[in-house]
């Protein structure tokens, strides 16, 4: 489907990502550690015999900057600082493993950063097997990590792979070498082939790659062109993300000139190319940036209603809660979310000492978790119900801004119920934010996000 451009144009806004809500800004910066690990209990209690849980990993270092990153990374060269993360990533685990009253049930578990295959694939194996030691790993479970296709060799895929690992996502965002330069990735294509052949040789059922539209210098010719080089490797998934221009929070997005940024026309053509290259080419767009092929789980679980969302983004693990581990990872146990200390200074010093690294959080209301699901609702299935108990919250702030949406067709909604239109698709994140009361009821209205498209 062609989206006019005025749409786009008009809902290019500052606008949350909604893997949580409430979503981060909106956080307190102190947390209560002991309701926090209270709550933890409780949540361990209800869920892992229901489903298990997720774990997130998070391994921060990196040989070399990315100037349009803007996940918490350490660059060094210095490959000494492995074991001593591991050191301290393992005294967090079994921080937490000390509050659980019964062997976790691990069904998904990302490896992130960072770049993960910074550490080598013996210090993976130990890390992982040490974890695994208490936990029960169910037959059907969901492994995953992000690995760099220049340092990612056959051994780390082999090795995780053997791990129980069945899922693998290789960074591409684009082809173009002029564009790798100014984003200070240089990446040959063959090194993409290379590694997804392996992965595919040593028996991983899913690969993704992740491309990213708006760097500095793109346009179309060489969007066009990494698309052709994904499509010639036909992954199982592609996540064609929105650059996120945040220099306030990011410095080294300052290290291009912001002139070389696509214009907003031009940033808009080249999602709507990729959109229409994707879906002609047999690919089924999930939503907020995601596209599966038919055959791919994710479709599956979107079709028959069981896709969820959470810190690692769409997954067909429905746990109950998300254990987060390292450097400012975030943890999600349904009843708040708590992020560790962001430095890694911080984050040594809090679990030497036999503490949660956790630092900033939330607590949910009922407000806020009736809030949440309908997020979730319709960024995963494309439809909800409206609770009667929640109307008067959602007449104040909702149903004003889902009348306009419905103005533009890309909703259609009463007074108990919405669906998604073909067309609203291309917009989940604007209407997931009709939900967002901490937003709607402040006078910013989301400055601090990038923006949608």
């Amino acid at each position: 489907m062609l989206v006019p451009l005025y749409l786009m144009n008009k809902y290019n806004v500052p606008t949350p990502r909604y893997t949580s809500y409430p979503t981060v800004p909106y956080w307190n910066d102190n947390i209560e550690i002991e309701k926090w690990q209270q709550l933890f209990i409780k949540r361990m209690n209800e869920c892992n015999q229901d489903g298990g849980i997720s774990v997130y990993i998070h391994l921060p270092f990196c040989e070399k900057l990315c100037t349009f990153c803007g996940c918490n990374k350490k660059i060094t060269a210095n490959h000494g600082v492995e074991n001593e993360y591991i050191v301290h990533l393992l005294k967090e685990w079994r921080n937490y493993r000390s509050l659980m009253q019964e062997p976790p049930i691990i069904s998904e578990l990302h490896i992130g950063g960072g770049t993960p295959t910074f550490f080598s694939s013996d210090n993976l194996k130990y890390l992982l097997k040490s974890i695994f030691a208490d936990c029960i790993i169910p037959k059907k479970h969901e492994f995953s990590f992000e690995g760099h296709p220049n340092n990612t060799t056959k051994e780390h895929l082999q090795t995780l792979f053997n791990l129980g690992f069945n899922r693998v996502s290789f960074g591409v965002q684009d082809s173009n070498l002029k564009v790798q330069e100014v984003i200070n990735r240089i990446q040959p294509q063959e090194n993409v082939v290379q590694v997804v052949n392996w992965a595919r040789e040593i028996g991983y059922n899913s690969v993704n790659l992740d491309l990213v539209y708006g760097l500095p210098l793109q346009d179309g010719h060489c969007m066009k062109k990494t698309i052709e080089d994904s499509l010639k490797i036909r992954p199982d998934r592609i996540a064609f993300y929105s650059y996120a221009h945040v220099p306030w929070t990011s410095k080294a997005q300052r290290l291009f000139d912001e002139n070389d940024l696509p214009d907003p026309t031009t940033k808009m053509q080249l999602y709507q190319m990729g959109t229409r290259m994707f879906t002609e080419n047999g690919y089924t767009d999930i939503g907020m940036d995601h596209f599966a092929l038919s055959t791919d789980e994710m479709v599956k679980a979107r079709d028959n209603g069981g896709l969820h969302r959470n810190f690692m983004g769409y997954t067909v693990q429905k746990t109950g809660m998300l254990l987060g581990l390292g450097v400012s990872s975030i943890s999600d146990i349904y009843y708040g979310f708590a992020q560790n200390k962001k430095t890694i200074h911080e984050y040594y010093n809090e679990v030497a000492n036999s503490k949660l690294a956790v630092t900033k959080g939330y607590f949910l209301s009922a407000e806020d978790q009736a809030m949440r699901q309908y997020i979730l609702n319709v960024s995963c299935l494309g439809t909800t119900a409206f609770q009667a108990s929640d109307l008067p919250i959602l007449e104040k702030y909702s149903f004003p801004v889902l009348s306009d949406l419905a103005k533009d067709g890309l909703v259609e909604w009463n007074n108990s119920s919405l669906t998604v239109t073909p067309l609203g698709a291309h917009f989940i994140r604007n209407i997931c934010k009709a939900f967002d009361i901490k937003l709607l009821s402040t006078e910013d209205q989301g400055k601090q996000f990038s923006k949608a498209i």
